[in-house]
């Protein structure tokens, strides 16, 4: 069974980690949505935003946005409930990502990552780690390169690999992926 909203609505949780590299991409994208995107924000996401001068960005486009702000994250269980039907992360660090492969479930994004598979909520993440070679977009609008680790680029491997794990290498591609999810669910 897949976990709807009441009334049959399908939600979507959405939270985003303190990466600036598909930021800007995945709060556009966010705002594009036809569907309720409950959004959750790690310490370090909501200090990145604010650098980017994004976070304001989010009010208008969520319908709600919690912030990680406690050592305990109740708002997980939401997950196990059913309020959601998919747990999007984007973007994703390569420490977040770590975490997630090693089942350490000790910061907000963490915890809702293993609850949501726990839960068989389907995942899609948007690491940052997806390239050798990655032109990434700093706060004052500059590019720059950034070169993953290889154990980084191993990471975002090995989760493609989880069952109830999709992980997409690019905006576009999370784009798709929301695309058909939303659509199979609405049919």
């Amino acid at each position: 069974m897949t976990p709807e909203a009441p009334c049959g609505k399908l939600n979507i949780a959405w939270a985003f980690t303190g990466a600036g590299h598909f930021l800007r991409e995945s709060v556009e994208m966010l705002g594009s949505l036809d569907v309720p995107v409950d959004v959750f924000l790690s310490r370090a996401a909501s200090e990145v935003l604010a650098m980017y001068g994004l976070k304001g960005r989010l009010d208008g486009c969520a319908s709600s946005v919690t912030e990680e702000d406690t050592y305990s994250f109740a708002v997980t269980s939401r997950l196990a409930v059913g309020k959601y039907a998919a747990l999007i992360i984007s973007p994703a660090t390569s420490n977040t990502v770590a975490k997630c492969l090693c089942g350490i479930a000790d910061s907000l994004v963490s915890c809702m990552y293993a609850q949501a598979g726990k839960s068989r909520v389907p995942i899609c993440v948007l690491p940052t780690d997806v390239a050798p070679d990655i032109v990434s977009q700093v706060p004052n609008g500059n590019r720059i390169h950034v070169y993953p680790r290889p154990i980084d680029l191993e990471q975002t491997a090995r989760l493609r690999e989880i069952r109830g794990v999709t992980a997409v290498s690019s905006p576009d591609e999370l784009h798709s992926w929301l695309e058909l999810f939303i659509n199979k669910k609405s049919s």
